[in-house]
């Protein structure tokens, strides 16, 4: 079909994430904190032409980066809301001895954010497609920028829905 697929998510994901931990903001990091960064997933934009399921890409982008080693992940701000509420019950319910504190969740040091975008050029009987995916990490305290990357797929569509 020529169309985003898993196979892409999974692709550009693992790609993006190699580069980024590869770059010197990690190694800066680690060497000044003695620890790994936690990062938390910001918006992932689909400014495509097409249905891209970006909660998807989000999930692939994070199994990718855990998988490095190198960082470690904090909930969304979704998933935050809802172990909050756990908090709470467990405080009006729960075996007080079992009970999980407020005030003890990580900050993310990162968050990283970021876009796919299609261009479709049609000549002839094919159809090219071109996905632009681009990602950013920011640093949360100082709004810094310590990463961009860019990764592009090219995909040919051998015959267009188009007549010459």
């Amino acid at each position: 079909s020529g169309n985003w697929n898993d196979t892409d998510s999974k692709l550009v994901a693992d790609e993006m994430i190699a580069d980024s931990v590869a770059r010197p903001w990690m190694e800066n990091f680690i060497k000044e904190k003695q620890t790994k960064p936690r990062i938390i997933v910001g918006t992932i934009l689909n400014k495509s032409d097409e249905h891209i399921n970006t909660e998807t890409f989000t999930k692939d982008l994070e199994i990718a980066l855990l998988n490095t080693g190198k960082a470690t992940f904090v909930a969304s701000k979704d998933q935050r809301e809802e172990i909050r509420s756990e908090r709470m019950d467990q405080a009006d319910f729960s075996d007080p001895a079992t009970v999980k504190k407020f005030g003890k969740e990580l900050g993310a040091d990162y968050m990283l954010k970021g876009q796919i975008n299609t261009i479709t050029d049609a000549a002839g009987k094919t159809t090219l497609k071109y996905y632009q995916t681009e990602l950013e990490l920011i640093d949360i305290e100082t709004n810094e920028k310590v990463w961009i990357g860019q990764k592009k797929i090219k995909k040919v569509v051998g015959k267009s829905k188009y007549k010459a």
